[in-house]
């Protein structure tokens, strides 16, 4: 039997306060995809994020539905084990204190530390522990968050969404606050990790960001998917200018695409 979509959305809206934000919104993605959704700042991509991770729910009305692996019902506990997130609200949350280790662990726990109340056995450290060394970070493990470098944060965030074994890693804007250094360091990560077999959800408004492992492109704008195919399909200058307002030319180098 045929394994059903890691996400499916059929006329979704989503409200935010009194604003519509996604408007009738139809998509859907397998959990072995490696997808971008690209689009300009306020599209409406934190709330499509939002939405996946049950931070922001659909109006309920008919002729709409959404599902994850085929359940429009979870708990957010089970979910988070089965989607890795690498989000900018999750690197504001850090507490300053926590170590690398920390964060990693907290990802069994579903917040930004291990709390005191929190219980960690053997194979959760074993598993962090693990985590970090994929991400050829293991140095961190005893550092606190506010003496690492964005870069480093960000790939101590990766290997949190890692340490369950997720089926795919969502991230959502990886590159806000890198360096060129860092962002190069993090597009190498997310190469690696896709190689894997893992699948990646990539919600972006940077091109560069778009790693040559990535098949296919969604562009999306005032809350809708206005193109979805092959990614050199996608991202070609009659389907960005009218996505970003302005005229705009591409540049394609080393498997990766560079707008201006």
């Amino acid at each position: 039997m045929p394994q059903p979509p890691l996400l499916d959305l059929q006329n979704v809206r989503v409200m935010r306060g009194s604003n519509l934000v996604l408007r009738d919104l139809t998509l859907q993605i397998h959990a072995d995809e490696k997808v971008a959704i690209l689009g300009p700042n306020g599209c409406g991509k934190s709330t499509l994020v939002k939405t996946i991770t049950r931070e922001c729910y659909p109006v309920a009305r008919e002729n709409s539905r959404m599902t994850i692996l085929g359940e429009e019902r979870w708990n957010v506990f089970e979910l988070r084990s089965l989607l890795g997130i690498v989000s900018n609200d999750l690197m504001s949350s850090l507490t300053s204190d926590a170590t690398g280790l920390d964060v990693v662990l907290s990802g069994f726990f579903s917040s930004a530390a291990v709390l005191p109340h929190h219980r960690v056995d053997a194979t959760q450290e074993s598993a962090a522990r693990a985590a970090l060394a994929q991400l050829e970070v293991q140095h961190l493990s005893e550092r606190p968050v506010c003496e690492m470098s964005s870069g480093e944060a960000k790939r101590v965030l990766i290997a949190r969404a890692l340490v369950h074994a997720p089926k795919t890693l969502l991230f959502d804007e990886p590159s806000n606050s890198l360096d060129f250094t860092a962002h190069a360091s993090l597009r190498q990560s997310m190469r690696s990790l896709a190689a894997s077999g893992i699948g990646i959800i990539l919600v972006t408004h940077d091109l560069s960001d778009i790693i040559p492992e990535i098949t296919r492109v969604l562009l999306m704008r005032d809350g809708q998917i206005l193109a979805d195919g092959p990614k050199e399909a996608m991202l070609q200058p009659g389907s960005l200018s009218p996505l970003f307002g302005t005229e705009v030319k591409i540049e394609r180098r080393d498997g990766y695409f560079h707008l201006w």
